[in-house]
């Protein structure tokens, strides 16, 4: 059994939760990084096995316009805090999956604007996508600070693979690769076995939004992507007393399940949060829902404290699902305790019954507002049942195969 079938992310956006300015340099770069060091006992109290963060390379402003991501983010700090970072999470038995941008790079990484002025034949042209007849970098779905990498080439291949294998010897266990929906899958399936070779043991998930999740996973080699039809169903159906999408999604994820495990989660730093969505007792049903499911889950910083925000389609419309943590745990507001609490509740109910990574579902019971499914082991020999009301605020109740009632929501 694989390290990852026990997995279950705490995902932090590292730039947002340390307060590191975005938009403005602001101050001196200081060493941000080290305000994770205080969290790092709280993600083990909620029942996280490792922290997925955001991207942590140097960038022009929200880390995905990266200029170099063999260099830590100088708003963060530098090698000496990842450093420490990770010797942190290893006495604690926390594994670390960090963000790979290899869809595109800033519009001013250095490498670009040197291939730029000095033309098609010099060396660093190769890395990227560059129309030559009208001397401009292709962009990433249009957006002019995000240039495109030439996924043909085998200079972006080397460079991927480098930038990999460089901080997996660093002392991390994977990689999300960012919007890997946007390269062809061939791409990966070039560079992932370089890395294995020396990595066996890392896990990687690519970030895909629509399409054919298994057909994406068999021809890029990726070990999982992230389950958005079920994030979709999880928010939609709590908030339109339409459980039918639910049991929609969660057959079609039944047929994932098949070929391999999904990341799954109720929120992450690219979308509003899920108490915004359906209401603090809607985020408690939804993390109900991911941690007697089938998948490798993750909670993202700020939910399993019932965090709101919104995000919007403008510049800065991300800040508001990506704030500032307090320096401590301790500086959290009393309000989200409750939330909290059902959080570690069912993280712990997830962790006593291990063979949920692999469970499939059936419906015994549906209606609008009324939802039994069915969690069972691959073998056969266990199961649990899940109870869905939104007669009234959301209410989820979960029972052993003897009808014991393992977990019940607070209405």
């Amino acid at each position: 059994m694989s390290w990852v079938d026990h997995a279950i992310w705490w995902h932090v956006y590292p730039l947002g939760f340390t307060g590191a300015p975005i938009r403005d340099p602001g101050p001196s770069p200081a060493p941000r990084l080290r305000r994770l060091l205080p969290w790092l006992d709280y993600a083990i109290e909620l029942g996280a096995s490792g922290l997925l963060l955001g991207p942590v390379f140097a960038a022009a402003t929200h880390g995905y316009d990266s200029l170099d991501q063999f260099r830590i983010d100088p708003r963060l700090g530098d090698d000496g805090d990842f450093d420490d970072l990770v010797a942190a999470c290893r006495a604690r038995g926390l594994r670390i999956v960090l963000d790979g941008v290899f869809s595109h790079v800033g519009s001013d990484h250095p490498e670009l604007l040197r291939a730029l002025r000095d033309g098609p034949d010099s060396p660093a042209a190769g890395l990227f996508d560059i129309d030559w007849a009208a001397r401009t970098p292709r962009l990433f779905e249009g957006h002019p600070g995000l240039a495109r990498l030439d996924h043909r080439s085998a200079q972006a291949v080397d460079y991927t693979a480098a930038v990999l294998e460089h901080w997996l010897d660093r002392g991390i266990d994977g990689w999300r690769l960012d919007a890997a929906y946007s390269v062809d899958p061939a791409f990966w399936s070039r560079v992932l076995p370089r890395v294995r070779e020396k990595h066996p043991d890392a896990w990687f998930l690519g970030e895909v939004i629509h399409g054919d999740y298994p057909g994406f996973v068999a021809a890029s080699g990726v070990d999982s992507v992230t389950q958005y039809e079920l994030w979709k169903a999880l928010w939609s159906s709590l908030r339109d007393r339409n459980l039918f999408e639910l049991d929609w999604a969660l057959t079609r994820h039944n047929g994932f399940l098949e070929t391999f495990v999904p990341n799954t989660f109720a929120g992450n730093h690219d979308v509003t949060r899920i108490a915004s969505l359906a209401g603090a007792d809607g985020a408690v049903a939804a993390c109900a829902v991911v941690m007697t499911v089938g998948g490798i889950p993750s909670v993202y910083a700020g939910d399993e404290q019932g965090f709101t925000g919104v995000k919007e389609d403008r510049i800065g419309g991300d800040d508001a699902v990506r704030p500032e943590f307090p320096e401590q745990p301790a500086g959290l507001a009393d309000w989200g305790k409750d939330v909290h609490r059902a959080h570690q509740e069912l993280i712990g109910l997830r962790r006593r019954h291990p063979w949920l990574t692999t469970a499939t579902t059936e419906s015994r019971e549906l209606t609008n507002t009324r939802y039994v499914y069915r969690t069972r082991s691959r073998d056969g020999d266990d199961h649990l049942d899940v109870e869905i009301d939104l007669a009234g605020p959301p209410a989820v109740t979960v029972r052993d195969r003897s009808g014991q009632v393992l977990w019940s929501q607070r209405g």
